[in-house]
């Protein structure tokens, strides 16, 4: 017989970043930068999950329109949103780091 494991406790419905008060100004605006920058990477990784599910589309559907316009626009998309919140992402990292 299996032993019984404790029940874990529930996932929030968000994982981003909560800014808590900071007196520093500089930490606050880090801190408001990396909240952005995990809305930025949300936005950009889901373009690209849209754009491989079109994909996918498109190979079931034999390159029908609709599912090749939704690969090209979901990937142009997340070329055009996610580099800028992973390159700021570093930044704020970087900085952090060299803080302490």
């Amino acid at each position: 017989m299996r032993p019984v494991r404790p029940a874990r406790a529930p996932l929030p419905f968000s994982t981003l970043p909560v800014m808590p008060p900071i007196d520093d100004p500089v930490r606050a605006r880090r801190a408001h930068i990396a909240h952005a920058v995990a809305i930025g990477k949300r936005v950009g990784y889901f373009a690209l999950l849209a754009a491989i599910i079109g994909f996918v589309a498109v190979l079931v559907t034999e390159y029908a329109a609709w599912a090749v316009w939704t690969t090209g626009i979901a990937l142009v998309v997340a070329c055009v949103v996610l580099p800028m919140p992973i390159m700021f992402g570093y930044m704020v990292r970087a900085a952090e780091r060299e803080d302490r």
